[in-house]
């Protein structure tokens, strides 16, 4: 087993958490790695589209010197919202006015992208799977805390160290987690892990969408909704959709349906919507070739961890939730932000990373209960009156602010 030269700092994890982070610590001076699993930045889908929020992503991308890049490559229209029950009926449809309503959208894998190339060659290291880290004795325990899972058991060692695949060992002044859902570097702050929402969603697209299927999606987000059962996502020149259901943790992996072949998954998810409106199915229907199932899966709302000496979670590595508040990459973001920015302002690890903690756990934890209300009002019986509700008043709202501004 051989030793990689120690960096200041290592993030584990090039998402967006992790990436925005090392740009801002990077921009500023400070050492730091990337370590990532996948061999390049385009091994696998990085999912749909994103909205971005005024105060928490885009503040993150302003301290990255990146806003105006990101500006530019946001969707055109990308703010609307437009609400359906199973039959087609429009329940609520607010186009994206001028000004916007402070989130505009943009793809994941481009801002990923935008991220990446914002590094120095070099930054992130591919193809470095982590598959153990260890850390120091843990510090002494605080006041019980919201959500607190007992820590496990951890090797003592006389710094931070991570153990990748090749045999290397990684040892750094401060290990920051960014390895998202089933964080490796997790272990050494909690025993918590994800639980089954109760939620599969299953992404399906369309990479260049015929102009009935705009008709129904719009170029903003849409959410179809009857009866415990989703079809949304959003439009543009490309559609990134998803549909979702209540269903056993285990339908997509038991229920006999090869996700490989479209169309064995097409045949599996129209029976899900049976007697929805064609124009509602055929998003399905005429859907390209690839078709994931993904259960979706949350860390405990609150959840909180004692110090441990040279080691912070960031992003989904922290407080994975439900996407269905829209927090999720904002969070990752401003986290990345955050820590960067109590790094800079200190010399001392610890203290940075208690200053960082300190403001992200009620944040979290305010967001995750965001994003099971959000689930709960998407997922219930009957039609979708109180979201389509909900994102009528949120269209008022913001054109009384817009007035008044």
């Amino acid at each position: 087993m051989t030793s990689s030269p120690e960096p200041e700092i290592a993030v584990v994890g090039a998402g967006l958490s992790g990436l925005i982070c090392a740009r801002i610590l990077q921009r500023h001076g400070r050492s730091v790695t990337v370590y990532e699993a996948d061999p390049s930045a385009d091994a696998r889908r990085q999912g749909g589209s994103l909205d971005i929020h005024h105060d928490t992503g885009q503040v993150a991308l302003r301290e990255a010197g990146l806003i105006e890049e990101f500006r530019a490559r946001t969707h055109p229209g990308g703010e609307a919202v437009r609400v359906l029950d199973s039959g087609g009926r429009v329940l609520a449809d607010l186009p994206d006015r001028n000004g916007g309503r402070g989130r505009p959208e943009i793809d994941r894998t481009v801002l990923r992208q935008l991220l990446i190339d914002s590094l120095t060659p070099g930054t992130i290291t591919w193809n470095a799977k982590v598959t153990a880290a260890t850390a120091r004795e843990p510090a002494t325990a605080r006041e019980p805390a919201t959500v607190r899972v007992p820590a496990t058991p951890r090797v003592p060692a006389a710094a931070p160290e991570l153990t990748l695949a090749d045999g290397r060992t990684v040892r750094a002044g401060l290990i920051v987690g960014a390895d998202g859902a089933w964080s490796r570097v997790r272990p050494l702050l909690t025993t918590a892990k994800p639980h089954y929402s109760g939620i599969t969603l299953v992404e399906i697209g369309h990479a260049a969408p015929e102009a009935r299927h705009l008709a129904v999606t719009g170029r903003g987000s849409l959410f179809a909704l009857t009866g415990n059962r989703y079809i949304g996502g959003h439009g543009g020149d490309h559609l990134a959709l998803g549909c979702g259901f209540r269903v056993p943790e285990d339908w997509a992996a038991t229920g006999g349906v090869d996700w490989a072949d479209p169309v064995s998954a097409r045949h599996a998810l129209l029976r899900e919507f049976d007697g929805w409106a064609p124009e509602l199915t055929d998003l399905i229907r005429d859907c390209d070739d690839t078709v994931v199932p993904r259960p979706i899966h949350a860390l405990p709302a609150g959840l909180r961890w004692d110090p441990v000496p040279g080691v912070t979670l960031i992003g989904d590595a922290a407080h994975l939730m439900s996407p269905f508040a829209g927090e999720g990459a904002n969070l990752a973001l401003i986290d990345g932000a955050d820590l960067a920015r109590e790094l800079l302002r200190t010399g001392d690890v610890g203290a940075a990373v208690a200053a960082y903690e300190k403001r992200m756990f009620p944040r979290a934890a305010k967001a995750a209960a965001m994003s099971q209300r959000g689930l709960d009002m998407m997922f219930r019986d009957g039609p979708p009156r109180r979201i389509a509700r909900f994102f009528r008043i949120a269209g008022l709202a913001g054109r009384l602010l817009r007035t008044r501004g």
